[in-house]
């Protein structure tokens, strides 16, 4: 019955965003970046005989927690292959350049013949998915094959669906992993519950690994600290709409504090509905950040 829900959940959902499309310009990257999925794939090289990486990320957040574990794995063996395939539209745009993977692609729609083709096309020697998003005929695909898979940065809880009566099928899902690496003894705790003991494991969240190496690397940026000054400033990043509600109201009612807002969504039309929120005399300035191997590349505002 689970797996009925799911494939019709995959069927409303490809057909909603199909026509969400037309006037929504995310859900428009998102079906145009799939399109002829299949013959981009095509272009990798899989001739060398080099064995490859395949990570699976949601997002910008989830590939900054995945980041850490594949430049160390890329940092031991150069000649690793890297493939990395995102769902989102904000994450594929912005980490379309990211020069440590070979190949960065949108991850097909989830179907048996899609996983199939993809494995076939891609064929890794190992496979991680970063903290969640489970895409159940890839996955059982991969077991299929015997290809290690491993939980990067995994979080469960008790409202899950892994935890509930009705969630056998989803329980499927997670006998697909080699290991869980979680990012806390609660996630650990509610997977001994259901019978996961042995391949799971207490890792932390590898963002902070990312955050730090970030903080290592700093580089003072004039424009910030132009805007800034002597000022006690707030910086609040991956915002949305609410979020956004919440600042702009304490910064309205709050003019000696600096704002420094990064949104989740970037797309023109959002930054607009913000930008119309603000008076007239406070400053409001956006800056486009591109991936690097090392840190952002900030062009001049």
């Amino acid at each position: 019955m689970g797996k009925f829900y799911y494939q019709f959940f995959l069927g409303v959902y490809n057909i909603g965003i199909r026509i969400t499309a037309w006037w929504n310009p995310k859900a428009k990257k998102w079906v145009l970046g799939r399109k002829d999925i299949f013959s981009k794939l095509s272009a990798i090289d899989n001739n060398n005989n080099k064995q490859t990486v395949w990570m699976h990320c949601a997002s910008v957040g989830e590939f900054e927690q995945g980041r850490p574990v594949l430049e160390k794995l890329k940092a031991e063996n150069e000649k690793l292959k890297v493939v990395l395939t995102f769902f989102s539209p904000s994450g594929y745009e912005a980490c379309k350049n990211y020069t440590i993977a070979d190949n960065i692609f949108y991850l097909p729609m989830d179907s048996s013949v899609n996983a199939v083709r993809f494995l076939d096309i891609v064929k890794p020697s190992l496979v991680l998915w970063v903290k969640y998003e489970y895409w159940f005929y890839y996955l059982n695909e991969i077991k299929k094959r015997n290809i290690p898979l491993l939980l990067v940065s995994g979080v469960f809880r008790d409202d899950q669906p892994f935890f509930k009566w009705y969630g056998l099928f989803w329980k499927k899902m997670l006998y697909c992993f080699s290991h869980l690496f979680v990012q806390n003894g609660t996630s650990k705790n509610s997977l001994s519950e259901i019978g996961f003991e042995k391949n799971v494991t207490v890792s932390g969240d590898t963002r902070f690994d990312r955050v730090e190496a970030i903080a290592n690397k700093f580089e003072p940026l004039p424009v910030i600290e132009n805007f800034i000054g002597n000022n006690k400033v707030i910086v609040a990043g991956s915002t949305w709409e609410e979020d956004e509600e919440l600042f702009i109201h304490f910064v309205n009612t709050h003019p000696q504090i600096k704002l420094i807002l990064a949104p989740h969504e970037i797309d023109a039309e959002n930054i607009k509905n913000i930008k119309k929120h603000f008076p007239g005399n406070f400053t409001f300035s956006i800056i486009n950040c591109k991936w690097t191997t090392i840190n952002y590349k900030l062009p001049d505002c």
